[in-house]
Formats: C-alpha cells, structure tokens, sequence
C-alpha cells in the first residue's frame, strides 16, 4: 500500500512540475516570441477563423496540384490571405481583445483583398503600365505597403518594419546620401509600383516560395506533428542516448535538431523541447546555464539541418536557381560537423563532471519505439526519394508526401488521425505559415529597394573596401554585417537580407556563390544565439532558471564549430561537396570531423584529463589544420591527435595512482 501511495504522489509531482513547466514555456513564447503572440477565439468567430484557414490551405493544395494562376495573381492572392488571416489572428496592441478582432482589424482584412481584386480585374494594364504607372496603381501600392508594414509589425515586432522603412526613405532620398550611397532619387509614384506591379518587390522572390514550397512543407510539419512525430523524436532520441554518459543532454540535441529542421522557429523549438529535456538535464547534474545552453544550441542548428532547414532552403534554392536537392547536399557535411561539436562537448562536459546518464529501466526500448511509431518515418524517406531520384518537382513532391502521411498515419492506433484531426492539420497549416509569409511579404519592400537603387552592390563594394584585399577580412566584416542584421529579425527575412547585401560581395572575390549563401545563412541564423540579443539563448534561460548572458556565452561556447566552419568551406568547397569526387568527400567529411573533436577539446579544456593552456592552444591549432582540406593540414592534425592522446593517457594514470 505504502509503495502505491508513493508512485501516486511521485505522479502527481511529475504531473505539477510538467504544469508548471509549460506554463513558464507559454510565457516565456508570449515574451520573446512575437510570432506565437496571437488571440485565442471561442464560438462562432472560432469556427470562422477555422474555416478562412482550412480554405487558405485547400487554396494552396489545389493550385500546388493543378498549377496556380498567373504569377503576379497567385502571389497577390496569397499576400492577401495571409494579411486577412493576420489582422484577425494578430493583436494590433498589448491593450487590444486577444479573443475578439476589433472593427478596425475587420477593415485592414476587407481592405488586404483589394490589391488581388484590382490586379485580377485590371491585370493586362498593371503589368502593362509597369514603370509608368498611374494614380489608382499609385493608392492600390501605397496600400499594399501600408498593410504589409502593419502586419509585419504585429506578426514579428518593429524591427522589419523599422528597416523596411528606412529603405524606403532611402529609396526616396538617394539624392541626398552621403558618397557611394547617393543614387538618383525615385518619387513614391515610381517606387510604390516597383514593389506593386512587378516580381521585383513585395510579389517577389521570397513571396514566390513562401506561397509554394514553404507553405506545403509547414503543412507538412502540421500533418507530421498530428501523427505524433514530435513524440517519435523525443522517444528515439531516449531510447539512444538517454542512458550514455550525459544523456539528456545528447537527447536534448538529436530531439531538437530533428524537430528544429520541420518547424523552422529557433524559440518554438527551445520550449517545445527544452520543456522535457532542460529538466532532466538539470537533473543528472548539468548547471542551469549550460543546460539552456545546449538547448539553444540545438535549437537553432535545426535550421541548418537537412532535409527541410527550417524552409530556409527552397529560398536559397530559388536565389542561386539551383535544385533543391542540391541544397541538401551541400548542406550535409557542415550540419554534421555543428552537430558533431555541441555532442562532444556535452559528452566532454559529463565527463569531466563525473555525470551519468538515465536508468535504462524508465527509458524506452528502441525496438518499441519503432514498433509503434517508426512507420512515420516513412514520408521522411519518400520525401528524400521523390526530392532526389523522381524527377518530380519539388511542390509536387510536397504535395504527395503530405497525402502519404496521412496514410501512413492510419495504420497504427497510436498515430491514427481522424478526420477532424486532418481538417485541423489544415488548418494549423494556414496559421502557422502567417509569420513566415507576411515576413517574405515585408522583407519584399527591403529587396526591391535594392534592387531599384543597386543598393546591394553598394554595400558589396564597401565591405570590400573594408576588407582591403584580403578574403579573410572581407569574411570577418560580412560576417559582423550579417549577424548585425539578423538580430530581432526571424530567421527567414535574416537570410534573405543577408543574402541580398552580403554574398554579392564575396561572389565578387571569386567565393563560390553556393558557399557564399550558406555562409551569409550561417551567420544570419547564429544572432538567436549571440548575446546581446539572442532570443533562443534568453527562451532557454527562461526554462532553465539560469543567467540569460551566461546562457547566451555557453550557448557561443557550444556552437564553436558552427562559427568555423563556414570559414573553412569558403576557402575550401570540398566540405560541401563542390567540385569534388567521391574519395575526397569522405576524406574531407573524416578528417573534419576529427577537426571538430579537436576543437570541442580545446573548448573544453578536457579529454582524458584536465589540458593545460599551452596543449588546448596546440590542440586549437591542430583541429583548423583538419578542418581545412589538404594532406599537409591533415598530417598536422593527426600528429596533433597522436600528442593529444599519449600526453592525456600518461596524466589519466597519474591522477588515478595519486
């Protein structure tokens, strides 16, 4: 009796700390994660809303399947639903209803239909009149841009809107810009059509995908997370590492690499997953700041993780007017090596802690993990498949992979989706692609501008003539400018912009353009983790209970690798696959990654045994020479692996016969 009193109070306490957990988790999202801020409806308006977003996504689906309309059309039509969907989901303000949209938010979503009205019933004199348009095009872009900028801040805060303006001033006044900045000056009768009537502005590029690929694969991860793939992960990564030395934190690091390459958001990601794992990290002994920060960490490097990184890919794709596919592949080896870093730290970490993992007996078996999940894995697989051996384009591919789930969801009771279940997958679809779409929308008005005033090979000639003629310098200066650009904003924009100013300037130091994308995304991607304005840090210093700066410095310490590594394929495209053969992928793939275990080394300070300062700064020196593909580097490095191991083994045996 006595031991079932005690296993019902121990599930009551795990049931409170779970509770209480989640709620610092909502909190935490509605604080630092502007995205996830939106009103929660009831009754009627509830099922008014669901119906608006279930057709948003048979819109989509229907017009993946059978072909969109003309461009300029699809895209309006898509920049609409998605404002319609914003005003009423999105708060204009803190002191406004969060369950009941106000007549105001009612007036922007009739008005977000006018501009693919306008554009439908007068498409052939839009396209027409571009560059010589006149009043009524005028007041439908003035608008448009008025509404997108309103949407954009309340969907992602000041910051893009903020900017988007300060390019558009600059587009109005280049005349009075001081020395290589100053450009002609254009009235707003010519810049508001720019953006407005072309594929140049806020129907550009970046819209273009966010209505096909991205829109389908969040809707995807929906579907997915309907099945129960996010449990699957969880319970995979448990079943593998929960019982090493240091396993909640190598759970913590598969879980949320895994889910972070579906969802795309490096704050949903932290206290999604951060809310099981942080816990029990903090549990077998890891401090407060070093569990948030490996929670961070992997969180973010989700969105560099093939095969879907965070939708960020089907931009760069659509930028260099490459395969997806090949995306995936270049992509590969320097996720592997991020990854590969923060585990050998944490492994590095338990052990020179004395930590150790959880007991196998309350961990999940692999072999029952798989028996009543791994068929979800299934899409995953066809995906990859139809991406890479089909033939089929990618939107197709989307499509099928989405119906394929849903199947495959079917035959096991513990992943079955009833029908009210794939209505509401829709239907989160359509509301969780609102973020990514209005920022698209917004960062549309920052590339047009470019566009029109070349301000892009401006800023590409600068940072040129601050890096001298020296490609490293040129590296360091796109590097600060990109991570500059990426705080405050969400990932996607980040990139875009970055892209958009920065890797014009290394295509024209002869940098591979390949390279010089992933390179600007790398960057982009790496302000969530950089103090002083690192959301993912702070998220997970929120669950953690440690300093959010600490955090944010542990969570730097931990991604090391990530910061190196895109020096290191810049300089040498081998590491993502460039212009290389088999045999010199694999090499280049092992001797980097023994690079980056020499790297986590010198991090840490540890191996065998504590380093002393003069082995960790040879140890540093030796992990570059493996990262950096040659046979001269390389027999640097494994000399350095050899000194490494017979100067720790001999200390090993000191300190245990002391």
């Amino acid at each position: 009796m006595t031991d079932i009193k005690k296993k019902a109070t121990d599930e009551q306490l795990n049931f409170e700390a779970s509770a209480e957990m989640q709620k610092k988790s909502d909190e935490i999202i509605k604080k630092l994660d502007k995205e996830s801020t939106t009103r929660s409806f009831s009754g009627v308006m509830k099922k008014i809303f669901f119906v608006l977003c279930l057709l948003v996504s048979l819109y989509h689906l229907y017009t993946a399947t059978f072909g969109p309309p003309l461009t300029l059309i699809h895209r309006s039509i898509h920049v609409s639903m998605m404002l319609v969907l914003t005003f009423l989901m999105y708060p204009m303000c803190k002191k406004s209803s969060f369950t009941t949209p106000s007549v105001l938010d009612w007036i922007l979503a009739a008005l977000s239909l006018a501009a693919p009205i306008y554009i439908s019933t007068n498409y052939l004199g839009v396209v027409e009149r571009a560059g010589n348009a006149n009043m009524m095009d005028m007041i439908m872009a003035t608008l448009l841009v008025a509404l997108v900028l309103e949407a954009s801040r309340r969907v992602s805060g000041n910051v893009l809107s903020i900017l988007s303006l300060v390019f558009i001033g600059y587009g109005l006044f280049g005349r009075e810009m001081p020395g290589m900045f100053m450009h002609r000056g254009y009235d707003w009768l010519s810049l508001s059509n720019h953006f407005f009537a072309n594929t140049e502005g806020i129907y550009g590029t970046s819209v273009n995908v966010a209505a096909s690929y991205i829109y389908l694969f969040i809707l995807f991860g929906a579907v997915m997370s309907k099945s129960g793939m996010g449990q699957l992960f969880n319970d995979l990564a448990l079943s593998l590492a929960g019982h090493t030395k240091g396993g909640p934190a190598k759970v913590s690091v598969l879980a949320s690499g895994l889910l972070g390459s579906i969802n795309g958001s490096a704050v949903a990601n932290v206290v999604t997953t951060g809310a099981f794992t942080i816990p029990l990290m903090k549990k077998t002994g890891y401090s407060k700041e070093f569990a948030g920060a490996v929670e961070s960490a992997a969180s973010v490097g989700g969105q560099l993780l093939p095969p879907i990184m965070g939708a960020a890919a089907f931009i760069m794709a659509e930028m260099l007017g490459v395969k997806y596919s090949s995306i995936i592949i270049w992509a590969a080896i320097p996720a592997l090596l991020y990854y590969l870093g923060i585990i050998i730290q944490v492994q590095l970490r338990a052990s020179k802690d004395g930590l150790v993992g959880l007991p196998k007996e309350q961990l999940p078996s692999f072999k029952a993990v798989i028996n009543s999940r791994g068929h979800l894995l299934i899409p995953v697989f066809f995906l990859l498949y139809m991406l890479f051996f089909s033939g089929t384009t990618v939107v197709y591919s989307a499509v099928l992979t989405i119906v394929l789930t849903i199947i495959v969801a079917q035959l096991k009771k513990e992943t079955r989706m009833s029908f009210n279940d794939m209505v509401t997958a829709l239907a989160d679809g359509a509301k969780q692609t609102v973020s990514v779409a209005v920022a698209c929308a917004c960062v549309g008005i920052i590339i047009g501008v470019c566009s029109k005033t070349g301000f892009g090979l401006t800023m590409a000639n600068t940072i040129i003539a601050l890096g001298g003629t020296s490609i490293l310098f040129t590296l360091v200066f796109t590097m600060i400018t990109c991570m500059i650009l990426g705080m405050g904003l969400p990932s996607i924009p980040a990139y875009i912009i970055t892209a958009a100013i920065a890797a014009p300037a290394l295509a024209k130091l002869g940098i591979a353009p390949a390279a010089a994308h992933m390179f600007s995304f790398y960057y982009a991607m790496f302000a969530n983790l950089t103090p002083p304005v690192a959301l993912a840090s702070f998220a997970a210093a929120g669950l953690s209970g440690g300093d959010p700066m600490k955090t944010g410095f542990a969570s730097v310490k931990l991604a090391i690798a990530g910061f190196i590594v895109p020096f290191m394929f810049v300089f040498s495209p081998q590491l993502m696959l460039i212009d290389t053969t088999v045999f010199e992928g694999v090499w280049t793939a092992a001797s980097a990654c023994l690079g980056v275990f020499l790297l986590a080394v010198a991090t840490e300070g540890y191996f065998l045994a504590p380093l002393a300062l003069w082995l960790r700064g040879i140890v540093l020196a030796g992990s570059l020479g493996l990262m950096y593909p040659g046979i001269v580097t390389d027999a640097v490095g494994v000399t350095v692996c050899a000194v490494l191991y017979i100067i720790q083994k001999k200390k090993e045996k000191s300190l245990k016969t002391a």
